[in-house]
């Protein structure tokens, strides 16, 4: 327990002292000297330089051995795979992105090939081979339903619905492989670095090309019997065709409920009818900042549209906060988030805090290689 606390000390606080390490987990000087000494011979601490700016003679610092293991993080989007890999302290050290049609031929045959190909590369940029991985853990789409192994709720992923899929992956990287759903990875990279930190109750909702959002209740994630908890994408609300059918889609767009009023692709029509035209939400959120009137209008409806989804999500989780991320909230930014604000008054009873995303580069990796660390870290710190 002594070894674990002061390994998990090191990673949460950097290089420490031996007298710090012994302050900040109680035990004496000898006992600390003694654990230190311990990890060292196992090769999970190494000794980094000293403190200097302190009384008396310079104290040496150690730091977790962070090369002893590195795990991977990939993103699945139909138009490309990312993966990244990072050290046991959490550094990236590698990182590679591989084009790939999602709904292509290729992919549709050969996808655990085309992860490998990804992570090799990601590999490849931080001078490292296969064997240094411990864990991947992969952001998709969809959910993996618990009781079959298969990928749901993501039909533009053709090539991901192989029950065996999972094993096939394992093969293909020689590690452990985890699938989680991608909006469930923000919503953990929130909570560990972002807005939602100290937060036990909270939904994220993720406005982009679909909608999406993750709910954590206690503290703990919560996934639904098949996988699909926060698939409000296809949820029934007032002015939308109805999703029937909805995991059929090719197109995430072309169903109906919540996603064809207010992901992207609804964004840059809504511009339309107010005659702003632009290639993609960001753009044309951006031009509607910009003009008053007919982007006044754009913005006003954008945030009623996301309130009224938002509303029913509250009325049945009611969360202490709710945190927008996704191009759509992030292009609208704080003048958006203060209209949807103003349109809940009235719609949910309970008004939990409601706050932008803190995290602006690949939130979806990030919250990837999180998991993935955890998972890492509980095997090679296990000095029992």
């Amino acid at each position: 327990m002594n070894d674990r606390a002061a390994l998990d000390l090191l990673v949460a606080h950097g290089p420490l002292t031996r007298t710090q390490l012994g302050e900040l987990t109680g035990l004496s000087k000898p006992t600390a000297s003694q654990l230190l000494a311990r990890l060292a011979a196992a090769g999970l601490v190494r000794a980094t330089g000293t403190a200097t700016g302190r009384p008396g003679p310079n104290a040496q610092l150690y730091e977790i051995n962070a090369s002893i293991a590195h795990v991977a993080g990939v993103e699945v989007t139909p138009l490309q795979i990312t993966a990244v890999i990072a050290d046991l302290s959490g550094t990236i050290v590698g990182e590679h992105r591989l084009a790939s049609d999602a709904t292509g031929e290729e992919a549709t045959r050969h996808t655990p090939a085309l992860v490998a190909a990804a992570v090799d590369g990601a590999l490849r940029a931080a001078g490292l081979q296969r064997d240094a991985l411990h864990r991947t853990v992969i952001g998709t789409p969809g959910a993996l339903d618990p009781r079959t192994g298969v990928l749901r709720y993501a039909p533009h992923l053709p090539g991901w619905q192989s029950r065996s899929l999972r094993t096939e992956l394992d093969a293909a990287l020689g590690t452990p492989v985890v699938i989680e759903n991608d909006v469930n990875l923000v919503a953990l990279a929130e909570q560990d670095r972002g807005t939602a930190q100290d937060f036990d109750d909270f939904v994220l909702i993720w406005a982009d090309d679909g909608i999406g959002a993750a709910i954590v209740l206690g503290g703990t994630l919560l996934r639904g019997a098949t996988g699909g908890a926060g698939e409000i994408g296809y949820m029934p609300l007032p002015g939308a065709p109805l999703a029937r059918g909805a995991e059929t889609f090719a197109d995430p767009d072309a169903g109906g409920g919540f996603q064809r009023l207010a992901s992207s692709p609804a964004v840059i029509a809504l511009a339309a009818e107010h005659g702003i035209s632009a290639p993609d939400a960001p753009t044309a959120l951006a031009r509607a900042l910009a003009t008053p009137g007919a982007g006044d209008a754009v913005l006003a409806e954008v945030a009623r549209r996301l309130a009224t989804g938002i509303a029913s999500v509250i009325a049945v989780v009611d969360p202490e906060l709710v945190v927008l991320g996704g191009e759509v909230p992030h292009a609208g930014g704080e003048r958006l988030l203060d209209l949807v604000s103003d349109e809940l008054t009235g719609l949910a009873l309970p008004r939990p805090q409601l706050r932008l995303s803190a995290l602006d580069d690949s939130p979806i990796l990030i919250g990837a290689l999180r998991t993935a660390l955890a998972d890492a870290r509980e095997t090679v710190f296990d000095t029992a």
